[in-house]
């Protein structure tokens, strides 16, 4: 037994004269145990790189390449569609939807609003979102005249390509997603302006009017 303690305590001696005290500073270079791990042969974002002409690590996209949409079907077959791709016809901004705004769109925009869109404009569009609570300023209020006037192209480039203190959110979100959120905050601003007339009479009961 005396040997065990004695073992034990030579062995902690040697462990901690090898990796010294939590806290401990070193002038020697730190063990790596597994290298590898630590210095793998791959480049970082953003880095340099000897062995390309430009000197980047980072490849810049192939000239002509055309990104391939997802989620709608058709989208890959619309990629010279501007009214669908950059909100414009004619070089103009577009009035009006490229697609049928059915009630998967609206559900669809709802989500995605509500992910990327309401920490800053507010669930109901009043540019009085949570971070607004921490200083945030400028968040327009989509119920003012001027952005009931503006034409859908116009918010299409305005999300995908930010304005203002806005960042862009192509990146973030596909073209039909932009859309979509496009759809909901319609109909966020018509909620605002609803009148009784605007109820179907079907639905007059459900609200009890």
């Amino acid at each position: 037994m005396r040997i065990f303690f004695v073992i034990l305590a030579f062995s902690l001696v040697a462990l901690v004269s090898i990796v010294g005290f939590r806290g401990s500073l070193f002038e020697r270079p730190p063990i790596e145990i597994f290298p590898d791990m630590v210095r793998q042969s791959k480049y970082k974002a953003q880095s340099e790189s000897a062995f390309f002409e430009d000197g980047r690590s980072d490849r810049p996209v192939p000239s002509g390449t055309v990104h391939r949409q997802y989620g709608d079907p058709e989208a890959s077959e619309r990629l010279d569609d501007d009214h669908f791709n950059k909100g414009t016809v004619n070089g103009d901004y577009a009035e009006g939807f490229p697609m049928v705004v059915s009630r998967e769109t609206m559900e669809r925009g709802k989500d995605r609003y509500r992910i990327f869109c309401g920490s800053c404009h507010g669930g109901v569009g009043d540019g009085q979102g949570i971070t607004v609570e921490y200083g945030m300023v400028g968040v327009p209020d989509f119920h003012t005249e001027r952005l009931h006037a503006m034409p859908e192209g116009e918010w299409f480039e305005v999300i995908s390509e930010g304005r203002g203190l806005m960042g862009a959110y192509k990146d973030k979100l596909n073209v039909e997603d932009r859309w979509a959120v496009i759809a909901y905050v319609r109909a966020l601003q018509r909620a605002r302006l609803g009148t009784e007339e605007d109820v179907p009479d079907d639905m007059r009961g459900e609200l009890g009017l």
